[in-house]
């Protein structure tokens, strides 16, 4: 590998792959270093939403609101495999807000939407079908919008792989340890794979998420202690639980609660139910050792679900958990609900001092607009040749044609008609156009390798592997799918097992 680049990325998060690929895309040569798993923390810990945010409206974010909704179709345009449209449904709770508020609110919201291809808001009654009987209490009345779903790792991974397409080195599993100037150059020390080693580059993006004050202090940034408090970034906490689906409809439901906070209930891998997120105080960086949500946490949403919905639920129904923290700007806010959203780059540099831009704060639907604002800001120093392009350009897989993924999954039973019908609709959420890369010419399953458990085959754990930058079980079964959900601890150590293997093959020096 040569060592000299244009731009280093220190990050794998969303806005790490993102800038990469933008970067990539324009002509410059990039490297990403990640400690860890491309999605490993923040952005797989999300609420799998691209949205363009309708309780920012109370906050008076209307321009985070405004550029939300616009990412959020470029989003629908360029991945419809993962980032499918839902309607989500509000009730109206008249201790809290009155429906006039909520009416307004969201004809702002359809209003913000200029370029809106999704449906519209209206009112619903609660009391008849298909809604009736589905909520506890007396809710009567409520609201149901348009906003979309995404698969967050699934997002950060083909950005990844987008940029990797483009030219640039990817490097998981690679700690950043020392950054240093160097003249007009960044010296970036690398630690992976058994081995240390320094990276070159006129230009640094610090895309470190809930560690981005840690990595501003390795670039000597000044702005890593210049706030009244000593900090840029609030790290805030959120968690989600998943439960056995609690209905059957298509819609997802958002719930007001008495702390102002709100609550998604979200439809969420066929037979699942996905409940969050909290907002909270972390514990310090340096303690916080795996996010896990809290006692409290879980609490919290159990008891939201069941004021909601008519059909409880309590702890024993709880089948996966996670948690994430995320770095936003330190705002001022005493209640972390309340820290804003909108992203804010900090900038070092220019001229003959090498470049560094760091990132905090964001959401995943404005990720790509991120990396565009990021590409300005290193523009005067670092001549890419090629300007905006992300916007009108497919991730891999994304060119399914219309009607999304039902109707690509038909098309993928017309060519694999002894396939089971519900593996194919996965490929058809999870690798769209790119699925025949994997299936092939398989006439049946066995045509697919080993079978692990579910519907997943050896072929497609090769693939991830080859294409995807997997190298754990966890890597395959959390980040690249969701089959985490239905195999067996049995099923998982022969996956971790054969993944091993596949990788010591691959490191294993040919025969001369």
């Amino acid at each position: 590998m040569e060592n000299a680049f244009d731009l280093i990325v220190i990050g794998g998060g969303i806005n790490g792959a993102g800038v990469a690929r933008d970067a990539a895309g324009r002509g410059l040569k990039v490297a990403l270093v990640e400690r860890d798993d491309l999605a490993a923390h923040t952005s797989s810990a999300s609420s799998k939403l691209v949205h363009g945010g309708i309780r920012y409206l109370e906050q008076y974010e209307f321009s985070l609101v405004r550029k939300a909704l616009k990412e959020r179709e470029v989003l629908l345009h360029i991945a419809p495999h993962i980032v499918w449209p839902m309607r989500f449904v509000l009730p109206h709770d008249a201790r809290l807000r009155p429906a006039w508020m909520i009416r307004i609110g969201l004809l702002l919201y359809d209003w913000l939407d200029m370029r809106r291809s999704l449906p519209g808001s209206k009112g619903v009654r609660l009391d008849r079908p298909p809604f009736a009987g589905l909520l506890a209490g007396d809710y009567t009345r409520g609201f149901e919008y348009s906003d979309c779903w995404v698969d967050d790792a699934r997002l950060v991974v083909l950005n990844a792989v987008d940029a990797k397409a483009h030219g640039a080195t990817i490097l998981t599993r690679h700690a950043c340890v020392g950054i240093a100037r160097d003249g007009d150059l960044w010296r970036v020390a690398v630690r992976g794979d058994g081995e240390d080693f320094t990276l070159t580059a006129r230009a640094v993006v610090n895309a470190a998420g809930p560690w981005v004050e840690q990595v501003m202090a390795l670039t000597g940034s000044a702005m890593a202690s210049s706030a009244p408090a000593g900090h840029v970034v609030r790290l805030v906490k959120g968690s989600h639980i998943v439960v056995p689906r609690i209905h059957d409809l298509d819609r997802a439901f958002i719930f007001q609660n008495d702390d102002r906070r709100i609550v998604f209930a979200l439809p969420y891998e066929q037979d699942f139910t996905l409940i969050g997120t909290t907002d909270a105080d972390p514990p310090p960086l340096s303690e916080m050792g795996e996010v896990a949500i809290s006692d409290g946490e879980t609490d919290y949403l159990i008891d939201v679900a069941n004021r909601h919905f008519a059909k409880a639920i309590d702890r024993s129904d709880i089948v996966w958990t996670y948690a994430g923290v995320r770095s936003l700007y330190d705002d001022g806010s005493t209640d972390a609900a309340d820290v804003t959203r909108n992203y804010v780059l900090k900038h070092d540099g220019g001229g003959d001092v090498p470049q560094a831009v760091h990132i905090i704060g964001g959401k995943i639907t404005t990720y790509r607009r991120l990396a565009e604002d990021v590409l300005a800001l290193l523009a005067p120093e670092i001549d890419a040749g090629r300007g905006d392009w992300t916007a009108d350009s497919p991730l891999p897989g994304g060119t399914i044609g219309a009607g999304g993924p039902s109707a690509y999954a038909a098309v993928l039973a017309s060519q694999y008609p002894a396939l089971p019908p519900a593996m194919l609709a996965r490929y058809a959420r999870s690798y769209g156009s790119a699925s025949n890369a994997i299936l092939g010419d398989a006439k049946r399953p066995s045509d697919l390798g080993q079978h692990f458990g579910a519907d997943l085959y050896e072929a497609e754990v090769q693939h991830l592997i080859d294409n995807e930058f997997a190298r754990t079980a966890d890597d395959v079964l959390w980040r690249r799918t969701k089959l985490g959900l239905r195999l067996s601890a049995g099923e998982v150590e022969r996956l971790g097992d054969h993944i091993a293997g596949a990788l010591a093959q691959i490191r294993r020096p040919a025969a001369p």
